[in-house]
């Protein structure tokens, strides 16, 4: 992130820089050396205001006089990073977090009837005969059950054929129209995946119904997966990759 790297440097400038013990206002700018200065510290506050907006102006200020002056450091200067990349880590987690809520908020004011219609559907489904219903709210129906190994745990790699649906019957991906198997690891897809197909054995094929929440939530994944859609799938587990 930009502004991220742009306040470490900032920050790791303040803490080496130097000035004198004594600050002093100056009304005009003199010479080369005065402007070059000046120039400097009007880029560095702001950068500061964009990315570290919530600064202690009176310690930045301590920090560039005790770094210039080599004295009286009060974090060592082999420890700057460590103390300036956590917190800016963090900060930038806060930020995405808030972005992502924000997102979540929006597509559910836009998109709450696509998210109750799943649910609808689900509360529906689940008292039809030969549906299962796991502790996650999968829910699943065994069309043909294998008797080959199952897959041990997320890591696991698979070849699989599958078609997938909305509830509304609309097909937005399918390997068996495409004629081709997919492998991947479990742990690289929806949560009702990698929760569904551990369930599996080599030879299986059962048929997934899949809540909003284990697929793909608020995201809008192409024209017919809109945000909070209850997703379908018929998956039939060929193999395990060793």
């Amino acid at each position: 992130m930009k502004v991220v790297k742009s306040v470490l440097a900032v920050a790791v400038v303040a803490s080496m820089v130097s000035c004198g013990n004594q600050v002093k206002e100056v009304k005009s700018l003199e010479t080369e050396i005065d402007s070059v200065s000046y120039a400097i510290g009007l880029s560095m506050s702001g950068q500061l205001r964009s990315g570290f907006e919530e600064v202690n102006k009176d310690i930045l200020t301590q920090a560039i006089r005790n770094g210039l002056d080599s004295t009286n450091l009060l974090i060592d200067v082999k420890d700057i990073q460590n103390v300036i990349s956590p917190y800016f880590q963090k900060k930038q987690a806060e930020q995405m977090k808030e972005q992502q809520e924000k997102a979540a908020k929006e597509a559910e004011a836009k998109f709450g009837e696509n998210k109750k219609a799943g649910i609808d559907f689900l509360a529906e489904n689940k008292t039809k005969e030969g549906v299962i219903t796991t502790d996650s709210g999968l829910q699943y129906i065994v069309l043909k059950e294998g008797n080959g190994d199952k897959p041990e745990g997320p890591t696991a790699r698979v070849k699989v054929h599958y078609h997938g649906t909305n509830i509304e019957g609309n097909v937005f991906d399918s390997s068996v129209d495409r004629g081709t198997p997919a492998e991947f690891g479990l742990n690289q897809v929806i949560k009702g995946w990698t929760e569904g197909v551990q369930l599996m054995s080599v030879g299986s094929k059962y048929k997934f119904f899949i809540p909003q929440e284990l697929a793909y939530g608020a995201q809008q994944k192409g024209a017919e997966i809109k945000p909070f859609s209850t997703l379908i799938f018929e998956v039939e587990l060929l193999e395990i990759n060793k």
